[in-house]
């Protein structure tokens, strides 16, 4: 199941990837992550491996562990999921007039026996919801953030 959502962010790219890599508050912003941890010794760069407590349609279910695994600051990340949910994520960032354009793709599959591809149909409208209200949350964060000082 593929999911894709874009938004302008009204920051330079190196200002929207200093949000988006803040590990422990993405749960500010991104609406199915209750709470991200980093889990290995490093905190940047392909390797990176967070546990992410992940809410489905509010209720706790399960810690997810995610690995980066293309780390191309500021233009793009890719992580790979490796639980209940299986599959590829990447963020795109992209300089634009006034600020950046961020999109962001998920090419997930549901790993539950029996029935992980009859859940995958009905719940890709829900996951391009939550991804859309978490781009739009982002795009908050990123204001409430104000510029970087240098």
């Amino acid at each position: 199941m593929r999911a894709e959502r874009s938004i302008d962010l009204p920051v330079p790219p190196e200002e929207a990837w200093a949000v988006l890599v803040d590990w422990e508050r993405q749960g500010d912003w991104m609406l199915d992550a209750d709470a991200v941890r980093v889990v290995s010794e490093h905190r940047e760069g392909v390797g990176v491996r967070l546990a992410v407590r992940t809410r489905v349609l509010g209720v706790l279910v399960f810690t997810e562990p995610i690995e980066v695994t293309a780390w191309e600051p500021p233009v793009r990340l890719a992580i790979r999921h490796g639980s209940v949910v299986r599959g590829a994520g990447e963020w795109l960032l992209r300089a634009v007039p006034g600020g950046t354009r961020f999109t962001w793709t998920e090419d997930v599959r549901l790993r539950v026996p029996g029935i992980g591809g009859a859940l995958a149909l009905p719940y890709r409208p829900v996951l391009g919801a939550l991804m859309g209200r978490s781009v739009a949350r982002l795009r908050a964060a990123v204001i409430a953030a104000g510029p970087r000082r240098s």
